[in-house]
């Protein structure tokens, strides 16, 4: 055990974990998750390369729509090394510095994906309360401030919980549940007092996980009053379908969220095999059916396409 635990620096890698009790079927497991994997890579590639060269998409809409490709693209390819070297090859270490590297960006593009869509949701709430002024208020330069404010955001807020767990020994196991670094799953083989681990993670919940869906909720509330004010069913209907997209990437996002929670806070006894299942929906959903939404619902980014797919047989 001295080989792996050092109860001053921490163990020297961690043992990740793949589909609990399908140890054996692993290479026939991939195939999904690779599959899934390839649509979320090509999904959002796809949309930022539609949005780059259509100029008719230089809107804040779109520009809040490349940030969330972006960040899925960011999620995709942060938990896609582990997992499927472990799916296919059976590579269950991490490294120590290796798995914090991955827990940075992990929990960073997670809390990065609820702040753009916070953000879509103000840019929904100017484009339909306040049509004329939409374009004075949402300037390139405030679209750049706000997706500032969007990463450092995040890194002040991941950072803190990285260097609070990294100081703490961990003298346990060094056997993690998933086949990604989670927080919630590393804190658990901590043998020192986590009590402030465990109140900074509450701030976060609050402010992030919480907050957010709140004024995601007060914006939608004050669209929907405002439609409500409109003259005419068609007014009211074309207004609601711009909404719809976002609403959808929303439900996307924070139902698997609150399943996750929910699972890690009443079912801590359940079959690990929930945890795992649990834990990818809530990974692989939004970057996957995001891409899928939007180029469903949104004619614009539709239309893009298929110039894009036209032009590229043309040549």
């Amino acid at each position: 055990m001295s080989e792996v635990t050092n109860t001053t620096k921490g163990p020297f890698y961690f043992i990740l974990t793949g589909i609990p009790g399908f140890e054996d079927s692993h290479i026939w497991i991939s195939i999904p998750f690779c599959c899934l994997y390839t649509i979320s890579i090509l999904g959002n590639t796809t949309i930022l390369t539609v949005i780059r060269t259509e100029p008719s998409l230089r809107q804040p809409m779109y520009l809040f729509l490349s940030m969330l490709a972006l960040t899925d693209l960011g999620l995709t390819l942060t938990t896609l090394p582990t997992v499927m070297q472990l799916l296919w090859f059976n590579i269950r270490k991490i490294s120590f510095e290796s798995c914090f590297a991955q827990f940075f960006f992990l929990h960073g593009f997670s809390f990065m994906e609820s702040s753009v869509l916070l953000a879509m949701s103000f840019d929904r709430y100017v484009a339909i309360c306040r049509p004329l002024h939409y374009a004075t208020i949402l300037t390139s330069e405030v679209i750049g401030k706000i997706g500032l404010a969007i990463i450092c955001r995040c890194v002040l807020a991941v950072l803190p919980s990285l260097f609070l767990l990294k100081r703490l020994p961990f003298c346990r196991s060094h056997l993690l549940s998933h086949s990604y670094c989670l927080h919630q799953d590393m804190i658990r083989l901590v043998c020192g007092d986590i009590r402030f681990n465990s109140w900074y993670g509450f701030a976060l919940v609050l402010l992030i996980i919480v907050m957010d869906p709140l004024l995601i909720v007060l914006s939608y509330s004050l669209i929907l009053r405002s439609i409500l004010g409109t003259a005419t069913w068609t007014e009211r209907l074309r207004a609601l379908n711009n909404c719809l997209s976002h609403f959808l990437a929303v439900l996307v996002l924070y139902v698997p969220m609150v399943g996750l929670s929910m699972t890690h806070r009443f079912a801590k006894h359940a079959s690990p095999l929930v945890h795992v299942i649990m834990a990818n929906i809530y990974l692989l959903a939004p970057p996957v059916m995001n891409p899928i939404i939007y180029s469903v619902k949104t004619k614009q980014i539709r239309q893009g396409m298929f110039r894009l797919l036209f032009q590229r047989k043309v040549h």
